[in-house]
């Protein structure tokens, strides 16, 4: 089962929008990074509040089943609690440039 996390939009440089979960609501905002300097470094940092507190990243991955692109994220920040969590970003169907952040149990 999937749950939502909050809702994003597509800007120029990444996506922008809320995170919205029981204990902690909050702006937040994916950066494009141009220039990777490693393989395994992440597409996108993820930003939150207005201190713009650095508080994951995001990496473009291709779906098996389907062959398509999307972000899949990894969140840690005191606030959220002593875990990560992980997420995919997901369009949202009728809505272009539209995506909602799913938690991903796993």
């Amino acid at each position: 089962m999937a749950n939502a996390l909050g809702y994003v939009s597509e800007t120029k440089t990444g996506f922008e929008g809320t995170l919205a979960m029981m204990n902690l609501s909050a702006q937040i905002r994916f950066e494009k990074i141009e220039k990777k300097d490693t393989e395994g470094q992440p597409d996108y940092r993820i930003f939150a509040g207005e201190t713009a507190t650095e508080i994951g990243g995001g990496w473009v991955r291709k779906a098996k089943s389907s062959g398509r692109d999307y972000v899949s994220i990894t969140l840690a920040d005191p606030q959220i609690g002593p875990r990560r969590i992980y997420a995919n970003l997901a369009p949202v169907k009728g809505k272009k440039g539209r995506h909602v952040i799913l938690w991903n149990p796993n």
